[in-house]
């Protein structure tokens, strides 16, 4: 039987109940996309092409359209083809592209899933501030200080890095206070989000899930160095794991969008910075060794605080009562189960239905600088 305070809250209306006498079992987060009485074998593989096509058609189209804005207005042509904006626009425009990714995996997860949207979000139906929150306050100081000791490293040769003064880093800054978090969240919904639930639809492990998805995070990044991409890899499976764990995604933006900030600040901090096109893919092993010491810390931060406030793990399919023995189930009912500066990853282009008087609480269960993904 199921412990009512170890589920969120149960979504009237989209997994029918079970008859009286048989239990419901809950969802974890990467079984979401059966929490609707709707769902088809199909639905995931759908809104995955979906979610891809719309995509690239949709940057291919704001492309177009800032390129004839910048054309417009006099900005010059690169050797690509590309307007150059200048460092700080150009990367405002590869952040806000990277951004669109959020309202389509939504529309994904409500249009072709049949579901509410913000079930992608975490098991409560909706992204969990509070423990957002949470989670950026841990990440702050632990990814400040390994952020501090790769700067402490040795510089690559070449000339030396000037400081940028602060007609250039004061914007930048705000700039990338205001992307960073959403082109970091972006990421997060689609391979966290979208694909572990896509591929969690068909397998009750979470692992089948959590590994591709983080072989793809890494391959979206390009293939630089051998450390760099076993980082990413590393990277996006402890973030994968964080999410099942904790049943919804705000773990994983936390470690994402601090982690991007940080190396995004430090590559406008100098002059020509933010003009790399390195990714965390390039990171040399010294890099790598102290990125995931940071991630290390984060996680068994992370768990620590989910011992103490308990975020809600799994949604309940539907209503449950005590169980009766003897009955099969009947037909239509079937159980659910639960070297140099940082280099931005990606910089190429409470819920309704609850009892009166019931709590949503939950238990759980059993480079020479950081490189922004």
């Amino acid at each position: 039987m199921t412990n009512p305070s170890a589920t969120a809250p149960y979504f009237p209306g989209f997994l029918p109940a079970p008859p009286p006498g048989l239990p419901a079992e809950p969802l974890g987060y990467h079984r979401l996309a059966r929490i609707s009485a709707r769902h088809r074998w199909w639905r995931p593989v759908l809104g995955t092409l979906f979610v891809a096509v719309t995509y690239t058609v949709t940057v291919g189209l704001l492309y177009v359209l800032v390129s004839a804005v910048g054309v417009a207005r006099g900005y010059r042509e690169g050797p690509d083809g590309t307007v150059e904006f200048g460092p700080v626009t150009t990367t405002a425009v590869d952040l806000t592209m990277l951004a669109v990714a959020i309202p389509l995996v939504l529309l994904a997860v409500r249009w072709i899933g049949r579901r509410p949207a913000g079930t992608v979000s975490s098991v409560t139906g909706g992204l969990r501030w509070r423990w957002l929150g949470r989670c950026l306050l841990v990440a702050l100081p632990i990814l400040a200080l390994t952020t501090g000791v790769m700067l402490l490293l040795p510089a690559p040769d070449g000339p030396e890095q000037q400081w940028a003064g602060w007609a250039v880093f004061g914007p930048a800054l705000a700039m990338l206070v205001v992307l960073v978090p959403l082109q970091a969240a972006a990421e997060e919904y689609a391979f966290r989000g979208w694909l572990i639930q896509a591929v969690g639809a068909f397998l009750r492990s979470p692992w089948p899930a959590i590994v591709p998805q983080a072989v793809l995070f890494a391959a979206a990044h390009g293939w630089g160095t051998p450390w760099g991409f076993a980082d990413l890899v590393v990277f996006g499976a402890v973030a994968g794991w964080l999410t099942v764990r904790t049943g919804g995604l705000e773990a994983a933006i936390g470690l994402h969008a601090v982690n991007n900030l940080f190396a995004f600040a430090a590559a406008a901090f100098v002059v020509d910075g933010l003009e790399s096109d390195d990714t965390a893919a390039d990171a040399p092993w010294e890099l790598v060794a102290l990125d995931l010491t940071g991630v290390a810390l984060y996680t068994a931060a992370v768990l620590w605080l989910a011992r103490r406030h308990r975020p809600a793990r799994t949604a309940p399919a539907a209503p449950s009562s005590v169980p009766a023995p003897g009955p099969p189930t009947p037909a239509g009912y079937a159980h659910v189960p639960a070297p140099g500066f940082p280099v931005p990853h990606g910089a190429r282009p409470d819920a309704p239905g609850l009892p009166p008087g019931t709590s949503p609480a939950a238990s759980p269960s059993d480079d020479s600088v950081r490189s922004p993904r």
